[in-house]
């Protein structure tokens, strides 16, 4: 395609409102080129404009889309020219666990994603109608999908990032922790598997007790010689998502311009949000502090209680982690500006895996990034230390169950 001035990109031709619908154009012009980064990485900036008049989207929502189909700036060229923009549909993707709650909503925002060619979908029963689903979406990627522990292999090879929600949701009353001997042989299996048939790819852990899990999958990567602490990531997003959304409604903030990072781990109080590091600066009060930390604390029970025994946060989470995903697949891409928190092997602390501010790149993690725990208040230092004797119980319970003999239970 010859280069042009601008490149004109549909995103939907529909608007609702409470008169009905109606068809309405809504269109993007990028005028940079490079990059499409959707579900609002932490650095997306770049010149976007919305040509319609209304979208379904709604005012504010269309003002967080367009952020987040934003474009990474680039230098002109000596002629000041500007080169067309298109985005490049190259990566495999593989879902294990797709047919379940977190996984379908999961693998739909996926397949959404100009970047990803080919979309893997795994689980033990029932995925084969959610591949056929998603299949009519008219985007790029090829969706295939594979059922039981005898394709689970074939799902795996050739696939660039391999993205795990698979195992048993919370229920009223069940802690992280109760899941834990269900979901841990069901992590431990399917990451044997990733070892032996894509162990260059990589692996976002999102099966609760993340805490656990990711130090699991770590000592099973070890033991089959593979083991790459730069690509092995728990996803930790929602944390994030819960920080920016929970500061954003409590400070009256335009939602899209917050970023709070979180640290620490993915359960309970080993989730520490660093609100004196939020962006844009904003002050609080010590009962805010307390307030909003315990509430993204307890965020995921909240929904669980919600929910009254008809599941946890599935939707949530799922936005979350095809946030982190798009994120890795932007990294893949060449991007060089890509930042999240996440659950990674890390020196932070004395702790062996300890979340907090990444930056990723073509190989996994690039950076860690260690500004955030300078000059921290003495309420987020006491919470630091409280955390740290939860999080290594963890990680030990989940080293411990990974180096015993036995054959875990089959996916």
């Amino acid at each position: 395609m010859a280069a042009t001035a601008a490149t004109t990109f549909s995103v939907a031709s529909v608007s609702y409102g409470s008169q009905g619908s109606k068809s309405k154009p809504f269109n993007f012009r990028f005028n940079s080129p490079n990059y499409l980064k959707s579900f609002s990485g932490l650095k997306a900036a770049g010149s976007v404009r919305c040509e319609s008049e209304a979208s379904f989207f709604g005012q504010d929502s269309s003002a967080a889309l367009r952020s987040s189909f934003a474009v990474r700036a680039e230098k002109q060229n000596k002629e000041g020219l500007e080169k067309c923009f298109q985005p490049q549909a190259s990566f495999k993707v593989a879902i294990l666990g797709a047919a379940g709650g977190i996984g379908q909503p999961l693998s739909l925002l996926i397949k959404m994603s100009p970047l990803v060619s080919a979309l893997h979908l795994y689980d033990i029963a029932n995925v084969k109608g959610v591949a056929a689903d998603l299949s009519h979406c008219n985007t790029p990627s090829q969706v295939l999908d594979f059922t039981g522990q005898a394709e689970l292999g074939n799902s795996l090879k050739g696939v660039d990032v391999v993205v795990i929600p698979a195992g048993v949701p919370r229920k009223p009353g069940m802690t992280r922790d109760d899941l834990f001997n269900i979901n841990a042989s069901i992590v431990k299996t399917l990451i044997e598997a990733v070892a032996d048939n894509c162990p260059d790819a990589f692996i976002h852990i999102i099966s609760n007790p993340v805490n656990s899990t990711v130090p699991i999958a770590a000592e099973i990567l070890k033991q089959k010689g593979v083991y790459n602490p730069k690509k092995l990531f728990g996803v930790t997003t929602l944390d994030v998502v819960r920080a920016n959304t929970f500061v954003a409604q409590k400070k009256n903030l335009k939602l899209i311009d917050v970023d709070v990072p979180v640290i620490g781990g993915h359960a309970g109080i080993t989730i520490l949000p660093l609100l004196s590091k939020t962006r844009p600066s904003v002050s609080f009060t010590d009962k805010e502090v307390e307030d909003l930390t315990v509430r993204i604390q307890n965020a995921g029970t909240e929904v669980v209680e919600a929910k009254a025994g008809a599941g946890s946060a599935t939707l949530s989470m799922a936005y979350a982690a095809a946030r982190f995903v798009e994120s890795s697949l932007r990294a893949l891409d060449g991007d060089s500006d890509v930042y999240e928190c996440s659950y990674v092997q890390s020196e932070l602390t004395d702790l062996p895996f300890f979340a907090s501010r990444i930056k990723i790149g073509k190989e996994g993690v690039e950076a860690i990034i260690s500004s955030d725990l300078q000059g921290l208040t003495e309420y987020e230092t006491k919470a630091l230390d409280a955390l740290k004797p939860e999080l290594k119980s963890s990680i030990e319970k989940g080293v411990t169950f990974a180096q015993k003999k036995e054959t875990p239970a089959s996916v």
